[in-house]
């Protein structure tokens, strides 16, 4: 006979299922754009490299700004798609100062041993 019913607090199913699939498609997207930055790679390397060679044939100076400013720009706008894709934390992640850190401290440790 009693009144209120309390339990401890437990989610409901439909709220797990969602998060489940949030975190899907975030996984997804996050898939969809490494796999658009692999390709813009290879496009960029075979497109540059046929490039580069076909001037480099029908061209007698092979050595100017000219055979390489396609992919020079090009390298440029693939340098902004890598920080879109990988975050500009990938060389310098959360993680790199406390390994440098660590890394200098064992030094030390060494050299004083």
């Amino acid at each position: 006979m009693e009144k209120y019913n309390i339990e401890p607090y437990e989610e409901p199913k439909e709220r797990l299922d969602y998060k489940k699939e949030d975190a899907y498609l975030r996984a997804k997207k996050r898939v969809e754009a490494l796999v658009g930055f692999y390709w813009h790679l290879a496009v960029y390397i075979v497109v540059n490299l046929a490039i580069i060679l076909l001037i480099g044939f029908n061209s007698s100076t092979f050595w100017h700004f000219g055979t390489f400013a396609t992919a020079f720009f090009w390298g440029i706008g693939l340098f902004f798609h890598f920080l879109g894709v990988f975050g500009p934390g990938f060389m310098f992640g959360p993680n790199w100062e406390k390994r440098k850190i660590d890394e200098y401290m064992e030094k030390e440790r060494k050299y004083w041993e």
